[in-house]
């Protein structure tokens, strides 16, 4: 099973690069890793993988655990048209109490249990048969003499007193199934009666003109080591199993389900076998309820992020192995010591870049391009902030590699990314979403590169009213739209937000899409300025 590696929700250049450039040199590494990304890439991100040719990643959608992944009892099913004794067979060689059946293209038909099979050979009827020829010689382990027919339907009848009163008292008709021994005139009236089937017990055989005989009128004839008495009470189990299904529309499970959702529908439902079913209907095994059901995590590898909130949905029940990101301390926690890479730099790719020196592993020119691309996009052309001498390094370098000129290609790359003329609101708002807890308050932010706000100032009433809307789910909600050439953001929030954006950034009055200068980074300057006020207000 490979291991994932991908950023937060709302992915962005960094986020995706450092995935992509970092599963490139853990398989040059010999590790077996996919990139992976947890939602639809910006225009800026589209723009870098297309400019140096690199493939989207796959979308993830969660880690949850799958039935397809646990261990159940795979191939438990049968036939339907198999015997009785077939499947209590396979039902004891897998330690199960039921079995799902089957048709010739393998969909569910039904579920027996053994309290049914128990029911039948107590209840049933002792006397009829309905099943294959081959079914019957399976069961009774028997040979066969002669065979005309496939199918076998009848009634059984077990010859115990003198031939004289049998032929004289008992009328035989086709379908009549006789247990008989080497009895001459109780076999040639049989054999005259063209009955469906004779069973000779102890492998006694037959004589050469009987059976010659019995090829004229096309009878069916076996024998087997098994006396008469116990041939009686095995037949029973050749039957078709399907003849005591009372279960035609059993409870299944999905092989996508997910496994907790497994559990707890058995918490409501008194079962413990359960048939598992691929999306055609098809039946794959059976899990219970009691057995193992074990199974292995997916195996995952967080970047640009270390907060459960911004990861992928049922992150708590993946395997993490190791977490490489810039950003502040999260919630995230790990049963296991793991390798966890955090640095004060501008951009996770940077320390992607000094991985691949750490290892020795040469840098294609594709993957030096993203790397630098995530760079130059998380340090605002190394003009933010958050901007280190490391994230400069790792920029040339990277930039060398490429053959890329970084000015010329940077304003390139923010040209492309900052164009929102066909976005809705709330597509711009969740173009660069994070979102935070703290202290039982969820925060959320936005952050948007364009040198075109009048086009966000036209539209402003709806932004807000977006952002009003969306703080059902945030105490805390705010647009800020970067404009990396006035140096500075303008500030869209919820209502109820007012004061606190007031208080956070020292602002005397303030609107919506107040200009604040020098504020370009949603890490160094809108988060940490707001939970100061949070802070504060405890």
């Amino acid at each position: 099973m490979p291991t994932f590696i991908f950023g937060h929700k709302n992915p962005d250049t960094d986020s995706v690069c450092s995935s992509i450039a970092l599963a490139y040199l853990k398989n040059e590494l010999g590790e077996k890793c996919l990139p992976k990304i947890l939602g639809n890439i910006n225009n800026e991100t589209k723009f870098v993988l297309d400019y140096f040719h690199v493939d989207v990643p796959s979308y993830l959608n969660d880690v949850r655990v799958r039935i397809k992944k646990v261990k159940y009892d795979r191939k438990a099913y049968i036939n339907e048209n198999a015997s009785i004794d077939e499947a209590f067979n396979l039902m004891q060689k897998h330690n199960i109490t039921a079995i799902p059946l089957v048709d010739d293209n393998r969909k569910l038909t039904g579920y027996v249990t053994l309290k049914e099979i128990a029911r039948y050979l107590i209840n049933g009827d002792k006397e009829l048969i309905n099943t294959t020829l081959d079914n019957i010689v399976a069961t009774l382990k028997a040979k066969v003499l002669t065979k005309y027919d496939d199918i076998i339907e009848g009634k059984i009848m077990v010859v115990g007193m003198q031939s004289k009163a049998f032929y004289e008292t008992v009328v035989l008709n086709k379908n009549d199934i006789l247990i008989v021994g080497d009895r001459y005139r109780i076999l040639d009236y049989a054999i005259d009666s063209q009955v469906k089937l004779i069973i000779l017990p102890f492998n006694s055989g037959i004589n050469k003109e009987l059976l010659s005989k019995a090829k004229k009128n096309k009878i069916n004839i076996i024998e087997t080591s098994l006396g008469s008495y116990l041939i009686s009470n095995k037949i029973l189990l050749a039957n078709y199993i399907k003849s005591i299904n009372t279960n035609h529309e059993p409870i299944t499970v999905n092989n996508e389900d997910c496994f907790i959702d497994f559990k707890h529908m058995t918490h409501q439902i008194n079962h413990t076998n359960y048939p598992v079913v691929n999306n055609n209907g098809e039946c794959l095994g059976l899990i219970r309820l009691t057995g193992p059901n074990t199974y292995e995590k997916q195996k995952v590898i967080l970047v640009d992020h270390n907060n459960f909130a911004q990861s992928v949905d049922g992150i708590e029940e993946a395997d993490i192995v190791e977490i490489i990101d810039h950003h502040n301390l999260g919630a995230i926690g790990t049963n296991i010591p793991i390798n966890f890479r955090s640095k004060p730099v501008g951009c996770t790719a940077t320390m992607i870049y000094e991985l691949y020196g750490e290892n020795k592993v040469t840098i294609p020119k594709n993957m030096a391009g993203i790397l630098l691309s995530a760079i130059l996009s998380d340090t605002l052309l190394l003009t933010g902030p958050t901007t280190t001498e490391d994230d400069k390094f790792a920029a040339v370098k990277l930039a060398s590699i490429a053959k890329i000129d970084i000015d010329k290609y940077g304003l390139e790359m923010l040209k492309a990314a900052s164009s929102i003329a066909d976005m809705s609101p709330k597509e711009v708002i969740l173009s660069d979403f994070k979102s935070y807890t703290v202290d039982n308050v969820n925060l959320g932010i936005g952050q948007v590169i364009t040198m075109d706000f009048d086009y966000i100032k036209d539209n402003l009433t709806e932004y807000v009213d977006t952002l009003n809307a969306m703080s059902e789910k945030y105490a805390v909600i705010a647009l800020f739209v970067t404009d990396i050439i006035k140096k500075g953001s303008y500030v869209l929030y919820n209502a109820d937000s007012e004061n606190l954006i007031k208080v956070a950034f020292g602002l005397k009055e303030i609107t919506e899409g107040t200009f604040i200068p020098k504020m370009v980074s949603r890490k160094k300057d809108f988060l940490p300025s707001i939970l100061g006020v949070l802070d504060d207000n405890r």
